[in-house]
């Protein structure tokens, strides 16, 4: 029972607006951070808060991690060390970043998360899948998404897409993108694998579609998601 005093009734406080936690996953060149940022500006305007991050580098010391595994000039680490400096990665970006988002009742959009470790390292590098499980959900806290958006690609056109934005002066040309044909076939192949295994938390999107039709097909998943209001489906990002 409430109880009342000189300025009125002591009413509880109303609950907190739960976040949400999505993640956007696909093999090298598909477009994820294109679709990252159209998604969080749509979001933005229906009214949301949103946090819009990436891994790996997205903290102060994933920043020193990503140019430990991808910077070419750097010494290669193995296939055991990438994996494990990319949960290390993880677990500051989930203690910094993504769970203080969550429990503020943000909505998180992360440009690769914890399936990139079983897709790059696991599937592409052969590593045991179980194992990455465990150093993963120790990292995180068995902390996973709502929502993993993969859009899928043929490897030949996403790495072709990397060297021609390189050339013109767009973005990077890493470490993994210089792995050979077959190492990113296998990765586009685990990537499926995981969309099959748990079909209701991945969308998957043919990443042959134009911008605005992989953007269209995100938001209406999302705003569903969310439980925005209809007439949120027809904003358009800038």
């Amino acid at each position: 029972m409430a109880t009342a005093t000189a300025a009125g009734p002591d009413l509880p406080a109303p609950p907190r607006k739960r976040g949400h936690f999505i993640t956007l996953e696909g093999p090298e060149g598909v477009g994820k951070s294109t679709q990252s940022e159209i998604l969080c500006r749509r979001l933005e305007k229906a009214g949301e808060v949103v946090v819009q991050t990436h891994e790996p580098g997205g903290t102060v010391i994933g920043r020193e991690l990503r140019a430990m595994l991808l910077m070419p000039e750097r010494p290669a680490p193995t296939p055991e060390v990438q994996a494990l400096l990319m949960s290390a990665d993880r677990a500051q970006h989930v203690a910094e970043v993504i769970r203080p988002a969550l429990a503020a009742g943000m909505v998180v959009v992360s440009d690769r998360y914890a399936d990139s470790t079983f897709a790059y390292q696991g599937f592409g590098d052969g590593l045991d899948l179980a194992a990455l499980q465990r150093i993963t959900d120790f990292a995180t806290g068995g902390l996973y998404p709502e929502l993993t958006i993969l859009i899928d690609l043929d490897p030949r056109i996403g790495l072709e897409r990397r060297r021609a934005a390189y050339r013109v002066g767009d973005g990077e040309l890493n470490r993994i993108d210089r792995r050979d044909l077959s190492y990113h076939q296998r990765v586009r192949e685990g990537y499926l694998a995981l969309a099959q295994r748990e079909p209701q938390r991945f969308l998957v999107i043919d990443g042959t579609r134009t911008v605005e039709e992989i953007a269209a097909i995100i938001w209406e998943r999302v705003a569903a998601l969310l439980g925005l209001e209809p007439a949120a489906l027809s904003v358009a990002p800038d």
